[in-house]
């Protein structure tokens, strides 16, 4: 066969389809982030990004933390509420805080209303993201597909074997959110029962779900805009009360301030954080370890003036 070379409109056209087809598998990229409690002392994580790689090595593969408290759920979806929808819609995030791993619990891949993707255990971790940016869709990972080749008699590594597996498919475009598995009804998601920021008459009340965990400040989840229905005035003093269940841990009075400079050194303040909800701290202090004080489920403040 007598083959002719290509001409500058062969080239072109040649040139041109490999720049579609670069650029589709760049379009259908997604980032993958990963989240456990595994901590990075031995080669857990490591193999998680392995399984992501062997998928497709052009993933962008990034660490929203692997510090999270052994076994804490609750810390673990506080975690993602706080970062998840400051990263491009279509992320996935691989998300493994699984004490009930190998047990009944179901494996998922929840879709948010703002096109977020979270793989993972059923176990209300997805509580906080689901209940702020709404729940698309649901669906059950489906083992028999997405699973890691090789993998089957392995029980309690779902975080390397299905849920890295499926979150790189996923993120890669390998396969779709309709390919994952079945598809579940959204009101089988479990959630964590919490205080909801709520306020009765001056009284503001709420959750501490997380402390910052640099500085021991105590964050709630009670808005900025919850609070400016107190029309407070920089230096106006508030009542604090922190409650593990209903037992009282401790008590404050402190003044309102827009920045730690408002007070001095060693006194304690209320302030607004960087996802603008209430918070107590002491400037230059630890405000949770002198009170004693905790986050999570069922640890809760109220709020009023003091007079």
């Amino acid at each position: 066969m007598n083959m002719k070379p290509f001409g500058q409109g062969g080239r072109a056209l040649l040139l041109g389809a490999t720049l579609a087809l670069t650029m589709g598998w760049a379009q259908a990229r997604t980032p993958l982030v990963l989240m456990t409690d595994f901590g990075q002392a031995d080669g857990a994580v490591s193999a998680m990004r392995g399984v992501a790689f062997g998928v497709d090595e052009g993933l962008n593969v990034s660490d929203l933390s692997h510090q999270i408290p052994d076994f804490d759920i609750w810390t673990g979806a506080y975690r993602l509420y706080q970062t998840a929808n400051y990263w491009p819609k279509g992320s996935v995030f691989v998300t493994v805080v699984d004490p009930g791993v190998g047990t009944l619990r179901k494996s998922v891949v929840l879709k948010t209303k703002t096109g977020h993707y979270y793989v993972g255990p059923n176990n209300g971790l997805y509580t906080l993201v689901g209940e702020r940016d709404g729940v698309e869709a649901l669906r059950e990972i489906d083992e028999n597909v997405n699973r890691l080749p090789g993998s089957a008699e392995s029980y309690t590594f779902h975080g390397r074997d299905v849920y890295a597996y499926t979150g790189a498919r996923l993120a890669s475009g390998q396969i779709s959110f309709e390919q994952v598995g079945p598809a579940l009804d959204v009101a089988s998601l479990v959630k964590l029962d919490y205080q909801k920021p709520q306020r009765q008459g001056d009284t503001l009340a709420g959750n501490i779900p997380v402390l910052d965990v640099n500085f021991g400040n105590v964050w709630s989840n009670i808005p900025k805009s919850m609070l400016d229905g107190l029309n407070l005035k920089p230096g106006e003093k508030l009542r604090v009360r922190f409650y593990q269940g209903k037992r009282l841990v401790a008590q404050v009075v402190a003044p309102f301030e827009n920045s730690f400079g408002g007070v001095a050194p060693g006194k304690p303040m209320v302030y607004v954080n960087s996802l603008l909800n209430l918070s107590v701290a002491i400037n230059q202090g630890n405000f949770a370890k002198l009170h004693k004080i905790q986050s999570g489920a069922d640890w809760h403040l109220d709020v009023s003036k003091a007079h």
